[in-house]
């Protein structure tokens, strides 16, 4: 029998549980599969297309074409990739699959195997830490991989739903603190020395993995960190005896790992930033992106027992994160008090509590109906960094805790008899049924213009030239950014959806505000009503093509009012040519 085939023997078990979690995300997703390319997630199609064009963008490391600020969207002034959600590891280490099939095919693959990589990650994290039985781990790698919050995130949000490196982070923390304890409890005091080799090696690990996780998505990190937190100050106010035992090596291994994080993320960061387009400010309010209190006890309309009544407790269909169910909150905190004063469980605990009192922003809300009273998260309003996270994001880091409660309850319970073994495994199976999540809905999209797919495009502008289409991508239509990512990112493209600093004084805003000639089109592609153009329109729409350093200007013939939009054009630019599904005019 060959190595790998002993291997596969051996972990059987654990193959099992991956591949029903692979088979569960793809069930999930299953709407993408028959055509990546021409499906959508309904819920949020928007931000698909965004993360379509950053793995497009992040592809072309793999061509030598890459740069933390990109000139291929906003022309001329361009984008800073580290101050977007711009999932710049995904992208790259996805990049074969984008170059050979495309972006949609990346991201759908990227949709399903995020949920399956955390569900087997967490999974893994609970049989072999907490040697839990492995029923007891697949049941809590399932609640952090599908449970209603990631699987809201999931619609778009791949810097959010790629968690699958967060179990390993904290893997390397409980090595790096049992490094730092040195021997077992059972260990003589006199005998228990820090154990270095291990020491270094966790605080190396440690710092590789976050690096690698700044570049998939900072405020997974930054969520967690928080959590950790927490459970590092409760560990150490009810465990005093390991408190001064592991404090001072923990301490030092963190400060190593630290160190040679910050030595790799020194530049990245800073260019996020301080550097070209960087943003030094949130730009989401965190009154509105609050959590509801009675969302908590609420069911997820994206769960299948759910329904959209439910809906209006939350900002849109991408934010489900609390919905967590009363039945499950009930069941979790009866199993805090059935497994006692373990730290690990007052730990986890006290994470819940912080962490869902945080989510629910400045000013607690209820039913939609401001109370009056603030919320914790006001104590750190207008902090550097935290004010760059969204406060019911913070609820994300509850379903981990609550599933490791339930890890540590049902593994007990399968190591006893009896009744108590019965009634608390039929507890746990009836609060988790309100969160078996429902396939995601997708839906067609518009095909992209055979002047894009053909390649058609290259006769009016050349490879890294910017191309203008009417009319210009923006925050809320966004689909022109399809051509680039169809073209490979290709050519640049002005405007788009983005975020930079092009608010008032220089702080952080959607997208950039569109210039004269952008702002009539969109208003000819609105109404469908021909504006009078003078020479004063056609001096600006020069002078607008001339900022943005364009090559020429395309409109596909299925636009809708293409009619009107052409006659404007060639008001403007003068006569256009045809080519394929589209006419274009060489500025």
């Amino acid at each position: 029998m060959s190595r790998l085939a002993r291997a596969a023997a051996r972990h059987r078990g654990d193959l099992v549980v991956g591949l029903f979690f692979t088979a569960l995300a793809g069930w999930l997703t299953h709407g993408l599969w028959p055509d990546p390319t021409g499906r959508t997630l309904s819920l949020n199609p928007d931000d698909q297309i965004l993360y379509e064009w950053f793995l497009t963008v992040d592809a072309r490391a793999l061509l030598g074409d890459f740069g933390l600020l990109t000139d291929r969207l906003n022309a001329p002034a361009g984008v800073n990739l580290m101050a977007n959600t711009s999932v710049i590891a995904l992208g790259m280490l996805f990049a074969p699959v984008t170059l050979l099939f495309g972006a949609p095919v990346t991201f759908a693959l990227l949709t399903a195997g995020n949920l399956a990589g955390t569900a087997t990650a967490w999974y893994l994290l609970f049989s072999r830490t907490l040697r839990a039985h492995r029923p007891a781990a697949a049941l809590g790698g399932a609640l952090c991989g599908f449970g209603p919050g990631i699987v809201s995130q999931t619609n778009g949000h791949l810097h959010m739903t790629a968690q699958w490196l967060l179990p390993v982070i904290v893997w390397l923390v409980v090595r790096l603190l049992r490094a730092a304890a040195g021997g077992p409890p059972g260990t003589a005091a006199g005998n228990r020395r820090p154990d270095r080799r291990r020491l270094v090696t966790s605080a190396v690990g440690l710092a590789a993995a976050v690096s690698v996780q700044v570049f998939i998505g900072e405020e997974v990190l930054f969520l967690g960190a928080v959590t950790l937190l927490v459970m590092a100050v409760t560990v150490i106010a009810v465990d005093r005896d390991l408190a001064r035992r592991a404090l001072p090596a923990f301490a030092g291994g963190t400060a190593l790992a630290t160190g040679l994080a910050l030595a790799v993320l020194a530049h990245p960061l800073w260019f996020q930033f301080a550097g070209p387009q960087g943003l030094a400010d949130g730009l989401f309010s965190p009154h509105y992106f609050a959590a509801d209190l009675r969302s908590w006890s609420a069911i997820s309309p994206l769960a299948l027992v759910g329904n959209d009544r439910s809906a209006g407790l939350t900002t849109g269909p991408a934010e489900y994160n609390t919905f967590l169910g009363w039945p499950l909150l009930l069941v979790t905190a009866g199993c805090a008090l059935w497994l006692g004063r373990r730290p690990l469980v007052l730990a986890c605990a006290a994470g819940i509590l912080v962490m869902g009192a945080l989510s629910l922003g400045p000013e607690i809300v209820y039913g939609g109906e401001g109370t009056g009273v603030p919320g914790p998260y006001a104590l750190l309003a207008g902090l550097p960094v935290v004010d760059g996270a969204l406060p019911m994001r913070f609820a994300l880091a509850v379903p981990p805790l609550a599933a490791t409660i339930l890890v540590l309850a049902v593994d007990r319970a399968l190591r006893a008899a009896g009744r108590p073994r019965r009634l608390m495994l039929a507890a746990v199976g009836v609060a988790l049924v309100p969160v078996v999540p429902a396939p995601l809905p997708t839906a067609q999209r518009t095909p992209v213009p055979e002047f894009i797919t053909g390649g058609h495009w290259r006769a009016c502008v050349a490879p890294g030239g910017v191309l203008v289409p009417v009319p210009l991508a923006t925050p809320r239509e966004p689909g022109p950014m399809r051509w680039a990512t169809a073209a490979g990112a290709g050519f640049g493209m002005p405007e788009g959806f983005f975020i930079g600093p092009h608010g008032r004084d220089g702080t952080a805003a959607m997208g950039a505000a569109p210039r004269p000639t952008s702002a009539l089109l969109a208003e000819v592609s609105a109404s469908g009503l021909r504006p009078v153009v003078g020479e004063e329109q056609r001096r600006q729409a020069e002078a607008d093509a001339r900022h943005w350093g364009a090559s020429c200007v395309a409109l596909a013939v299925a636009t809708p009012h293409a009619d009107s939009l052409r006659l404007t054009l060639e008001a403007l630019y003068g006569p256009s040519t045809r080519m394929a599904d589209a006419w274009f005019w060489r500025v």
